[in-house]
Parts: structure tokens; C-alpha cells; sequence
């Protein structure tokens, strides 16, 4: 008769199976927890700030640190309203009445710190999108393609 595996053993072997510095899946499922209620947040102006408010503001991703105590919530103003810097500022001044209504639409044991910073994603889709249509990157795909056809 086999026993069943102790927990601590089932444990040690789903850690060595990750990737070292990659994010667990629950730090994946609380961050997009917290970023869709951010989103809804901002969306339906609940936070007393006229400058806030009158922004149109994304979160394009939260990631969290292990112990799920701080947040880093990567932002980026939409339709040209407000530049990085400002949206930042007012997302700042108002973090501490944030983190009270996160706490109080999420069931977590602590409300997560939030930190604010720019979303860069757009602009290195820019950056890759302008070295695929570079000349260099061009002939080289071409010539890889003319080795395979031969």
C-alpha cells in the first residue's frame, strides 16, 4: 500500500518546477484582481480628485511582490488629456484613499501599498515594430526564407 505524499514534499516540488523570479499564480491572480478593480475605479471617477477625474487614465498591468504587500501599478493616460508625469502625481496624491476602497472590494488579508509607475509596453512595441522594419532585419528574414525554399 503507498502512502500519500506529505504536503511539505508536494510543496518542494511544485517551487522547483517555477521559474526562478517569475511571479506565482497567485501573485498573477490577486494583481489582476486589483487591476481590474483600479480600472472600474477610475472608469466610474469614485475618487474625490477634479484632476483625477478628468483624466482618462489605463493600468495596463499590476505586479506584486511576494508577500503581496506592495503593488506596482503600471499606468498610461489615454487620449492625450494628461501627460505620464501628472497622471502619476494625481494617481499618488490619491493612494492612500485607493488602497481604502481596494481593501474594502477585495477580500485580502492586507490592503497592498501601491506604488505608481509609467507603462513602457506601448513604446517598446514601437521600438520592435520599427527594428523588424529596418532594412537589416528585412534582407535577413528574406535570405532565411530563400534557404528554406532551397
Amino acid at each position: 500500500m503507498q502512502r500519500a505524499a506529505k504536503p511539505h514534499k508536494a510543496r518542494a516540488m511544485a517551487k522547483r518546477f517555477q521559474t526562478p523570479g517569475a511571479p506565482g499564480q497567485r501573485q498573477l491572480r490577486v494583481g489582476e484582481l486589483i487591476r481590474r478593480t483600479l480600472s472600474d475605479m477610475l472608469n466610474r471617477a469614485e475618487i474625490h480628485d477634479v484632476a483625477l477625474n478628468a483624466m482618462s487614465i489605463t493600468v495596463g498591468e499590476v505586479s506584486l511582490s511576494t508577500d503581496l504587500k506592495v503593488a506596482t501599478v503600471y499606468v498610461m493616460p489615454l487620449m492625450g488629456g494628461a501627460t505620464v508625469d501628472e497622471a502619476i502625481a494625481a494617481l499618488a496624491r490619491n493612494k492612500h484613499e485607493l488602497r481604502r476602497r481596494l481593501s474594502s472590494e477585495l477580500t485580502l488579508k492586507y490592503a497592498p501599498d501601491l506604488r505608481f509607475r509609467a507603462d513602457e509596453t506601448y513604446a517598446r512595441l514601437d521600438e520592435t515594430r520599427r527594428l523588424f522594419s529596418s532594412d537589416v532585419v528585412q534582407r535577413d528574414i528574406a535570405a532565411k526564407d530563400d534557404e528554406e525554399e532551397a
